[in-house]
């Protein structure tokens, strides 16, 4: 059946076009200067968005939200709160408020800190992050928040990220305007990610402990052909593969992750994803969703997606490639 890509793409992402057609025009315009400006967002204008947002998430079949948020584990975390709200005679309502979209308090106490506190002193907050869309994930509202403790250290990845932005930022418009240009209001950072992956047959990953344990092998044989397998690098993909990409970039595309290029890479069952530019931040989002997707869907075809950086000793490894920029 044909699809209709450009109807597909960020289907599920609560995003700009959304905003414009669900928000009244001055709560858009109010959000969209917190979010082009960093400015401070109102509590009025927060429900007014958390209402909006809770409608569009029930409509395409959310029944909780989420603040989403990446600590020192290498992967994301998430706490699943529903919508409903009980108003006596044993019914609910779905509500959500401004306030538990801006803020969140999730038990800091079983993450990395890196040594900031000890664990009886755990609270820990999600703050939104307004710059990177909201979307739907296993009938979730997943809103992509930083992760603070409660004097203002980062206890995730993504706080240092945001401010080390805000720094390329300012430090940036200073010397643009040393050499006379006054034009330029704000300098963003930009990546466009590369992900390199292995794919292995479940019933052969299954075989192996190291795999299963480490995600790399730490014992056998090396391959009879490594990097002289020249049919491979960009060679025809494979039709167990090439089922797995469609379906890979079709998820990827619903979540309105800008996924462009794929091919087989040099090694055997290598291959790779590349995603279009995107605002740091938000292509950081991007990548973690698509790490989670891939294998996500590799199960589905029964295979297995490895994402060490050199999961088999003695032939290529997989690199994430940031190709960044910096734009007026």
């Amino acid at each position: 059946m044909k699809k209709n890509i450009p109807e597909l793409y960020g289907s599920l992402v609560f995003n700009d076009k959304v905003m414009k057609s669900k928000l009244p025009r001055d709560v858009y315009k109010a959000l969209r200067k917190t979010i082009e400006n960093g400015s401070h967002l109102d509590l009025d204008i927060a429900n007014a968005v958390a209402v909006a947002m809770k409608e569009w998430a029930v409509e395409n079949g959310a029944t909780h939200f989420t603040h989403w948020f990446q600590p020192m584990t290498g992967i994301t975390a998430e706490k699943h709160d529903s919508f409903i709200n009980p108003v006596g005679d044993g019914e609910v309502i779905m509500d959500f408020s401004g306030k538990e979209l801006v803020k969140g308090e999730p038990d800091a106490s079983s993450f990395p800190s890196g040594g900031l506190r000890a664990t009886f002193e755990a609270r820990g907050y999600t703050a939104w992050d307004p710059t990177s869309p909201a979307f739907i994930k296993d009938d979730t509202l997943c809103i992509p928040t930083a992760f603070c403790s409660y004097s203002g250290e980062a206890l995730d990845t993504k706080t240092p990220l945001l401010r080390s932005m805000e720094t390329i930022n300012r430090e940036a418009l200073r010397v643009l305007k040393l050499f006379g240009n006054e034009d330029v209001t704000r300098v963003v950072s930009t990546v466009g990610p590369e992900q390199e992956y292995f794919l292995v047959d479940k019933e052969l990953f299954n075989k192996r402990s190291d795999l299963k344990f480490c995600g790399r092998t730490l014992f056998g044989a090396p391959a009879p052909k490594g990097q002289e397998m020249d049919d491979h690098y960009f060679g025809a993909l494979r039709p167990r593969v090439s089922a797995f990409m469609k379906e890979l970039d079709e998820e990827l595309w619903k979540l309105g992750i800008p996924a462009k290029t794929k091919h087989n890479e040099v090694a055997p069952a290598q291959h790779e994803l590349a995603t279009i530019y995107t605002t740091t931040n938000v292509a950081v989002d991007n990548n973690q969703l698509t790490m989670e997707i891939m294998k996500r869907v590799a199960e589905k075809h029964g295979l297995v997606c490895l994402l060490h950086e050199k999961p088999f000793e003695g032939i290529n490894g997989s690199g994430k490639h940031n190709n960044w920029s910096l734009s007026t």
